[in-house]
């Protein structure tokens, strides 16, 4: 690249920027008069428009614009107009007695659409879109309930939630972490029983040996042949379902550190009419009793 004097192109007879690249000279065309009053234009309503509506950010907001126009109030006003069209099955669904709701067709069909909102709002985030759970978070399509899936029972649990700080009625229960109680063979010992009575590959030998240290400081809660207790919210270790895994190192880690998953108490966010429509929405996933 190299810079001329500016001077006049031979062939066009335009100025130009006395820039040449290989030969070639750039023009000073001037731009087209519809292109620059355009610019002015948009920078005119941008101007306006930074005026008359939010737009500039500022420390602990932004701009609310001379028109006072807001995205969040048009949701929040469409939000209410349904609500007002609802509010009489609303009021029919949170008085209603979910074990004969099946009875009232409408009825049941705006509970399980609506607790279909509610679950993909609130709930989905941990239990899965299709509410099959993952690792952690229990799967709520079977029928292996921790602390009961009928009615009553889920409703508590949503309305309360399991183990929070935020609820004095929230369920409850905490399992000993043995790491500092028993020695390692005897936690492998354990491991293996769990296994024996799960159907799952073991050791025999070290199987019955941990039996005898099951009975002694797991039977207490998870029952002496280890099938649970609702009441306590300890699990069956005898099916197939494991809400943190049922291989050997799972079953370890969990002996040995304990379990603790937090479930918040949604009785405080929703409606007593969205508690009802998501209880009665899990209820017929298919695992309700």
């Amino acid at each position: 690249m190299s810079s001329d004097k500016k001077d006049i192109d031979e062939v066009t007879g335009t100025d130009t920027t006395g820039h040449s690249w290989d030969g070639i000279k750039e023009l000073n065309n001037p731009l087209p008069r519809w292109w620059l009053w355009t610019l002015y234009m948009t920078i005119v309503w941008a101007i306006g428009y930074s005026i008359a509506y939010p737009a500039w950010p500022m420390i602990s907001g932004a701009t609310t614009g001379v028109l006072g126009y807001s995205t969040r109030a048009e949701v929040a006003a469409d939000i209410a107009r349904f609500e007002e069209a609802n509010a009489g099955i609303s009021a029919q669904l949170a008085s209603a007695d979910l074990t004969t709701l099946s009875e009232n067709e409408e009825l049941m069909r705006y509970a399980t659409s609506a607790g279909a909102a509610v679950f993909r709002n609130n709930c989905s985030q941990c239990h899965g879109s299709g509410a099959a759970g993952s690792k952690g978070y229990p799967n709520l399509l079977d029928d292996d309930w921790l602390w009961g899936g009928d009615f009553e029972n889920i409703s508590y649990t949503i309305r309360h939630g399991i183990r929070n700080e935020e609820d004095w009625d929230a369920r409850y229960s905490e399992m000993t972490a043995f790491d500092e109680i028993l020695t390692n063979d005897e936690i492998d010992a354990v491991v293996q029983h769990v296994r024996a009575i799960s159907n799952q590959e073991h050791d025999a030998a070290m199987a019955e040996q941990g039996g005898i240290i099951f009975y002694d400081n797991c039977a207490s809660c998870h029952g002496d042949d280890g099938t649970g207790l609702r009441d306590l919210g300890a699990p069956n270790l005898t099916d197939a379902i494991w809400l943190y895994g049922g291989d050997v190192d799972a079953l370890e880690e969990t002996v040995r550190y304990a379990r603790f998953g937090v479930m918040p108490n949604w009785g405080t966010r929703l409606s007593e009419a969205e508690i009802q429509a998501v209880t009665a929405y899990v209820h017929q996933l298919g695992g309700g009793e």
